[in-house]
């Protein structure tokens, strides 16, 4: 399951990336309505909460529709500003159909079907209903937030801005002081990666979830949603995230351009984290009671072939096949003594794997 990014007539100087206050305020607030999701961050959360007013945490809640389980498109920019006020005009700038649409049948979350065929919610009775169901599904403080946006946009729209505003002023601002450099930085690599090295390379370095198609005319992103959809001459944008992680986001709503905001960390290693479709190879690699027998033994210490096969009263054959099977997993690394190829086993891709599939789940 992937979104697919046409990118065939995008020119390399049309890849844009950029740090972008809005989009980072945004998974500042996601963090503090959902911080099991983010247990690295548990002490910068704690902080927070243990100093803002109980009010305003209260009134992100009220409005967590819009960065609870999935992000309002509008709060990551195609067109990262300068400062937050810059990007907060830009929203304002959107008519009430396109604002309310983007804040209730958002794209960027990857979780939930994006009905294309559907019109804004302030028009078309079809998305006004199905917004509405999956806010009563939420509970009663979502339906009530949903119903203030189709009932009375412009003061929604009002109140939005103004909540974003006591955030900045709250918490965010001087946060966003300490995470620009690092932002930018890792922004600027990004740049240069793609300058000397080409796009593949570059979408490596921003996620092992992001690839590109033998072609290089379609970026896929590993989400749980098939979707695609297609970037003209305005090109495409990456948000680099220091709070995101674990999330990738995706903006794919018809008539927007894509945005990809990914995780960045100082000094991460690339390609560390793992796909959906590799942790699916992991644990089907352990899914067998004979791959289990012979992973108990090589966690033991290394093995050949045919010590295992002696040990298991197995076929030389048969423990080659199941050894290539978590080899490809990924569990297993080999060396050479002289005519032997020599097993070990991978504890820490094994003790990793619970991790990884939570991260992978939440990407």
């Amino acid at each position: 399951m992937s979104v697919s990014i046409d990118v065939s007539r995008v020119q390399t100087e049309q890849f844009r990336i950029a740090p972008s206050p809005l989009a980072e305020l945004g998974s500042a607030i996601h963090l503090l309505v959902e911080p099991t999701h983010h247990p690295a961050h548990s002490g910068w959360v704690a902080s927070v909460t243990g100093a803002i007013e109980p009010d305003l945490l209260d009134r992100l809640i009220d409005a967590d529709y819009l960065w609870r389980t999935s992000r309002a498109d509008m709060l990551l920019p195609s067109e990262p500003g300068a400062t937050l006020a810059e990007e907060l005009d830009a929203v304002d700038a959107l008519d009430d159909e396109t604002w309310v649409s983007a804040a209730l049948l958002t794209s960027s979350c990857g979780t939930v079907p994006l009905f294309r065929e559907l019109g804004s919610p302030l028009v078309d009775p079809a998305a006004r209903d199905l917004a509405r169901e999956r806010a009563i599904a939420r509970g009663q403080r979502q339906i009530g937030f949903v119903d203030v946006v189709l009932d009375d946009p412009p003061f929604a729209r009002a109140r939005v801005r103004r909540l974003l505003e006591d955030c900045d002023a709250a918490f965010f601002a001087e946060a966003w002081t300490q995470l620009l450099p690092r932002l930018a930085s890792d922004a600027r690599l990004k740049k240069d990666v793609l300058a000397t090295s080409g796009l593949r390379r570059m979408l490596g370095s921003v996620s092992p979830a992001v690839s590109v198609d033998d072609d290089e005319t379609h970026i896929v992103v590993d989400k749980l949603q098939d979707n695609a959809t297609t970037a003209d001459e305005r090109g495409i944008t990456f948000l680099p995230s220091a709070l995101g992680h674990p999330h990738l986001l995706v903006v794919h709503a018809p008539g927007w351009k894509p945005v990809i905001q990914y995780p960045f960390a100082a000094g991460q290693t690339p390609g560390a984290a793992a796909t959906v479709d590799a942790i699916a190879q992991r644990l089907r690699a352990l899914d067998n009671p004979v791959r289990l027998r012979l992973a108990r033994s090589l966690i033991r210490g290394p093995h050949t072939t045919a010590d295992l096969a002696e040990a298991w009263g197995l076929s030389a054959p048969e423990v080659s096949r199941h050894l290539a099977i978590l080899k490809d997993a990924g569990f297993l690394t080999t060396t050479r003594n002289g005519r032997y190829v020599v097993y070990a086993f991978d504890i820490v891709t094994a003790a990793r794997l619970g991790r990884d599939m939570i991260d992978a789940l939440l990407r």
